[in-house]
């Protein structure tokens, strides 16, 4: 029986969309606080901050992992592994595309 699942098993969509999330919540994260005067310090920052890494770890899960486990669920072991590692290797390259990036316009090269 086959669930209709709108998440990838193009581990480049899946990788992309990890890097799109990340890029998203760390340029509200950055730009928000330009526009915004921060609180003081309460017991609502870490409380936020805590909340943000479980949604973070459950979407990056999502991201990484759950198609994997339904390929592993039907049985299809390497077909599984493949993908996972796939992913995690298509998610190292965007990420050190963005740090070679990064280090290339800051002058360091």
């Amino acid at each position: 029986m086959h669930v209709y699942t709108s998440m990838s098993k193009n581990p480049f969509i899946n990788a992309l969309s990890a890097a799109a999330y990340i890029s998203l919540l760390v340029s509200v994260i950055f730009y928000g606080s330009q526009l915004v005067t921060i609180p003081e310090p309460s017991v609502m920052i870490p409380i936020t901050m805590l909340s943000l890494f479980v949604l973070s770890a459950a979407l990056m899960g999502y991201f990484f992992v759950y198609q994997p486990v339904q390929l592993l669920i039907e049985g299809d072991k390497r077909g599984a592994t493949k993908l996972f590692l796939t992913t995690v290797f298509a998610f190292a390259c965007i990420t050190g595309v963005m740090v070679l990036s990064w280090l290339l316009l800051s002058g360091v090269f």
